[in-house]
């Protein structure tokens, strides 16, 4: 069993100086936290992969491909692979849980 505290990965990606820290990799997926602060551009493009987004704080809209939506702690997004995808409107700092499968190169 691998079994993690968000608290300290929110740490370790923190002392890292990165706002994204992978902490699961698999043979079928991997998993990380993205830290975007309020006020913050997100610089992503879209992925070979596809994704799930688990709001576990925070508040801001996310765009994928021509939707928007707003989300906040419990949210969930998928997105597939290759849709360009952005946050925006950070209003509170926002933590996201995010998975990728297969894992993210």
């Amino acid at each position: 069993m691998k079994a993690f505290r968000l608290d300290e990965l929110e740490a370790e990606r923190a002392a890292n100086e990165g706002a994204y820290l992978q902490f699961l990799r698999e043979r079928n997926m991997s998993v990380g936290l993205y830290a975007l602060d309020a006020g913050q551009v997100d610089p992503q493009l879209p992925h070979n992969q596809d994704e799930v987004y688990f709001v576990v704080s925070g508040r801001a809209s996310i765009t994928v491909g021509m939707e928007t939506t707003q989300v906040g702690r419990g949210s969930v997004v998928y997105v597939p692979a290759g849709v360009p995808h952005k946050f925006h409107h950070i209003s509170e700092d926002l933590r996201v849980m995010v998975v990728f499968s297969p894992p993210e190169s």
